[in-house]
This record gives C-alpha cells, structure tokens and sequence, in this order.
C-alpha cells in the first residue's frame, strides 16, 4: 500500500507553519498595542488643545487682598552723655621782627608797592650827586678819622657793648638798611623805653633827659659825633650826603600817606629838619620839611643845606 503523501505533507506543514504562525500572531498583536497606543496619544494631545483654548478664551482676573502691615516695636534709645575735656591753651610768645638789609617792606605795608622814585630823577643830577656823596665821605672821613678813633677808643673803655652799634631804619622805596652810629645809650636801652617818657609828638620817641644816655653818649650827640659812622652808609649808597633822615621801621607804620613821600628819595645825613633846630621842631613840620626837599631837589638846595650844616652842629640847637 502505496503511503499517501498527503498527510506527512500536511503534518510536515504543519511542524513547519506553527511557529510561524504564532510568530505572525505576536506580530499582529504588537501592531494592535502600537495603533492603540497611537490612537490614545492622539486623544491626550486633543484634549490638552482644548483645554488651552478654554483657558485662553476665559478672561483673566487678579484679586488683590490687602494685607494690613505688622506693627514693628521701637526699642528705647539709650543716650550715652557726653562729656567734653577741657582744653589747655598753651601761651604764645610773639618774637619781634627784624627786616634783613635790603629788604622791601611791601610784605608788611601793603601800600609799600606804591612808592615810586621821585624828586630830582634827571641823570645829570643823580650822575652829580653820586659824585658829591662819594668825594665828600671820603674828605669827611679822612678830616674826622682822628676824631673817630679817638670816639671809638674811649667807648671801648667806658662803655659795655661795641663802640659802634647798628640799628635798622627804612631807606629808599621802603627798603630796609643797616645804619651805623656810635653806641650813645647802655645796652638794653630798648627793653627800658616802656619806662622812659615821651616827650615828643608824632611816632617818634624823645627825651630830652634820657637817662639811658650814658654821660659820653651825651656829649657825642650833642656834637653830632655820633652820627660820624654814616659816612660808611654813604659810600655804601644806602645814604647821601643830603637827604630826610632814615626813620625806624615802627615810627613807619604809622604814617599817614601823605607823609610817606620822605620815603620817595634817598636817606640823608643832613636835610631842612637837621639845619632849622632838629628835635625842637613839631613832628607835622618835619614830614612837610622833607616833602619840601622832594620837590625842590637839586644840586643848588643840596649845596646850600651842606652849607648850613657846619653851624647847625656847633651850636648844637636841638641837640639831645
């Protein structure tokens, strides 16, 4: 009996279709779960969509409830007192001023810039009178050299300090100068002044008994002996022969404008003032002597008050 071929084809198609199927199965159920994944996706995102279209439709409304602020508790202040310590001013000694040589005074006047040269500025004049200032200190010096070494020897003796003292005075434009003079007085004779009277007017201080004049010194200036050493300060050019006399510094300071156009030419040792009676003459008249010369100046008025000068210091009027 011929097998049939039917069935061991079947049972063989069989063996080999099952798991082929249940592979196509598996595959069939797969697609199902993703499609049905797909479709559900699909209706989220739907309604996520409109429920973004509600929300954007509805209007918005914002309530404000209003909070009331907490009270804050001030905590006292405490004020500590304060206490001030006392201050200790210490004493300030105030040290008196010496203007250097040559020095313009325009740091202590302010009207010092001001002053101009004036009187008698033509050059032939100046160019004379230089000559005569120099020619006749150094006749005058040779004449009184005698005269004043023997000064100068018996001051050494008799007198403590150096024979020859130095003072500052204002000179030409305010300018400040050593001048030199015999020593008249004792030392310390500036510190005594607060005890001596004035017996003159004006910024200028005078005694006619003063009693720091030592007994030598008397006699100097009553022959004007004293005033010999200024020669030096002609020579120098600090000084002329004719000219006011060089103030100090503090009688400057007190000056009245007017009275300081003396400072306008140069310092003399002799002038008006020195020839027509010197400390018995009021100060007002003095200033107004000295404006006089600075408007007459010249070569005639110098000569003349040269030429009166000799008498004037032999009969020693005004003398102290």
């Amino acid at each position: 009996m011929t097998p049939s071929l039917t069935e061991p084809t079947l049972q063989a198609g069989s063996l080999v279709d099952g798991p082929l199927l249940d592979e196509s199965l598996a595959e069939d159920s797969l697609a199902a779960d993703s499609l049905t994944d797909d479709s559900l996706t699909d209706d989220s995102l739907a309604g996520d969509s409109l429920a973004a279209e509600a929300l954007a439709d509805e209007p918005l409304t914002t309530t404000f409830t209003p909070v009331a602020p907490k009270p804050v508790a001030r905590q006292p202040v405490t004020r500590q007192p304060i206490t001030l310590q006392p201050i200790t001013l210490q004493p300030i000694t105030l040290q008196p001023i010496t203007l250097p040589r040559d020095h313009r005074l325009s740091e202590f006047w302010p009207w010092s810039w001001q002053l101009a040269p004036a009187g008698n500025r033509s050059p032939a004049y100046l160019l004379a009178k230089r000559a005569i200032d120099v020619a006749g200190a150094l006749l005058l010096l040779t004449l009184l050299s005698p005269v004043m070494l023997a000064t100068w020897l018996v001051l050494l003796v008799t007198t403590k300090g150096h024979p020859i003292f130095a003072q500052d005075r204002v000179g030409f434009l305010g300018r400040s100068f050593r001048m030199y003079k015999f020593r008249t007085m004792v030392m310390g004779a500036a510190a005594r002044q607060q005890q001596v009277q004035n017996d003159k007017d004006g910024p200028i201080f005078k005694n006619f008994r003063d009693p720091r004049i030592t007994r030598v010194g008397r006699v100097l200036r009553s022959l004007s002996i004293d005033e010999t050493p200024q020669l030096f300060n002609v020579l120098l050019g600090q000084m002329s022969l004719v000219g006011p006399r060089p103030a100090l510094a503090n009688e400057v300071r007190q000056y009245e404008p007017w009275q300081r156009q003396r400072l306008q030419v140069k310092p003399g040792l002799t002038c008006l003032w020195q020839v027509s009676g010197r400390s018995e003459i009021g100060f007002d008249e003095w200033m107004r002597m000295d404006v006089w010369y600075l408007q007459h100046q010249g070569l005639w008025t110098d000569l003349s008050l040269l030429a009166r000068t000799p008498w004037s210091v032999i009969s020693r009027r005004g003398a102290y």
